[in-house]
């Protein structure tokens, strides 16, 4: 059955428009009055950047703010088409499931930006693989440089993708991607107190090896880097602000890669 994000407030027998995105949606589907669909809500409703204790905007959200996005309404809607405008379309709400298909374990990811279609699919994939939440990281080597307008309009293009994949993949729960940040920034904005444990992928000499891990329960911030990875710098830094150097075997794995490899294996 077809599923679309729907961030409005629903309740059983109510009617309603569906959001433009949605709506654009339903007709490129072709789909007709009497037709059934699931809309999700998403919880993204008040998942809006915070600052940190630098006081600077664009700081990353503590986790706590993380936590908070995931308060609105949970779980999926039956509905079904009723009118089919030029280019809106209304619906009737249906029962309400409550069906959750998140990971057990919350992975918040801090990934280093990589080229366009990568980055792209990194967002894609990271979400149907449950990620928690997903930080851009303007990291040295990263292609991308993205500040101001330029970056918003990036984090909403990957905003969006994250939407489409829960869509796909039968998520009710999108992952908020936040504002791109340098490391320092999130290390800035980061709540020192927050009860998650960090790791950072490395390929340095002594790193302890992810697979076989004994898993925690708690949330997780994962770091990785882009292409050509961290700087040494970074991850020294990292380290110093308590991320434990992690790896993935003896194998050079491509940016997007590695982080996805990551996740599987912590979600």
């Amino acid at each position: 059955m077809p599923r679309f994000h729907c961030p409005v407030d629903m309740a059983p027998g109510a009617e309603l428009d569906l959001p433009a995105g949605a709506a654009r949606h339903v007709q490129v589907l072709r789909l007709q009055p009497g037709d059934a669909i699931t809309l999700f809500h998403g919880g993204l409703e008040g998942a809006e950047p915070t600052l940190g204790r630098s006081g600077g905007e664009g700081v990353a959200p503590t986790l706590p703010a993380v936590r908070g996005a995931e308060r609105a309404t949970g779980g999926e809607f039956e509905a079904r088409i009723v009118h089919m405008g030029r280019s809106s379309v209304r619906v009737e709400v249906g029962a309400h499931l409550p069906i959750e298909r998140e990971a057990a374990r919350a992975v918040h990811l801090l990934a280093g930006i990589t080229a366009n279609e990568r980055m792209d699919w990194l967002v894609e994939k990271a979400t149907e693989l449950g990620a928690a939440s997903i930080t851009p990281l303007l990291a040295e080597r990263s292609v991308l440089k993205l500040k101001g307008e330029r970056g918003e309009k990036k984090r909403a293009h990957w905003q969006a993708i994250a939407i489409a994949a829960c869509e796909q993949c039968g998520r009710n729960r999108v992952p908020p991607v936040w504002p791109a940040v340098d490391l320092g920034e999130w290390l800035a904005g980061a709540a020192p107190a927050t009860p998650a444990e960090r790791l950072v992928l490395s390929l340095r000499i002594g790193s302890t090896a992810l697979q076989g891990r004994t898993a925690g329960a708690g949330p997780v911030v994962l770091l990785s880097g882009p292409e050509g990875g961290l700087s040494p710098a970074e991850e020294a830094l990292a380290v110093d602000q308590g991320f434990a150097p992690v790896g993935l075997g003896p194998r050079v794995l491509r940016a997007e890669t590695a982080a996805l490899a990551a996740l599987v294996l912590l979600a």
